[in-house]
């Protein structure tokens, strides 16, 4: 795959997770973002790394894995939840982009254990109905990925337990708006 493709997609994933950042979704370096990059001979995506502040991020700051969580391009830690983000991808060949905030209002419920009832119909058209949330799993570990696939399903967001909310769609602003 061209450099100059990876380069746009690493710069399409930073761009996002800064908008996260601005939009009050996270804080500091908590969450993530990725997209699933369209590679015919393997499973790829660009993510973004562990630990590092939003408001600082710049292109190194996202790398290129594939699905075991190698490194394609980049050198630095991709996210604790990259495993969570591949199992998603596995599970949802229509999903493209995977956004993983704390947002105030989706940890909240996710902390209190609470389903979201479709309640407006755009959570219907938007979300794919009630969003409900996933068995605890730690994070960073296969479990969570495991668990928020199976609370997900065919929907388009699920919240963690005691954690927060994963939004997926078919681009990155999808998922954001999600």
């Amino acid at each position: 795959m061209a450099n100059n493709t990876l380069n746009n997609i690493r710069a399409s994933v930073m761009a996002t997770a800064k908008k996260m950042a601005k939009a009050g979704l996270v804080s500091g370096a908590s969450g993530n973002v990725s997209q699933r990059v369209q590679d015919p001979e393997r499973d790829l995506l660009a993510i973004t790394v562990a630990g590092k502040d939003y408001n600082k991020f710049v292109l190194d700051d996202v790398v290129i894995i594939d699905f075991d969580g190698e490194a394609i391009e980049g050198d630095k830690l991709p996210s604790t939840e990259t495993m969570t983000h591949v199992a998603v991808y596995r599970a949802r060949t229509d999903v493209n982009a995977v956004i993983h905030t704390h947002s105030i209002y989706a940890s909240a419920l996710a902390v209190a254990g609470m389903n979201l009832p479709p309640i407006i119909d755009e959570l219907v058209v938007s979300l794919g109905g009630e969003i409900h949330v996933a068995e605890y799993g730690f994070p960073s570990s296969e479990e969570l990925g495991e668990n928020v696939v199976a609370a997900l399903g065919d929907r388009n967001a699920v919240l963690l337990r005691n954690h927060g909310v994963v939004g997926v769609g078919d681009s990155l602003e999808e998922a954001l708006a999600v």
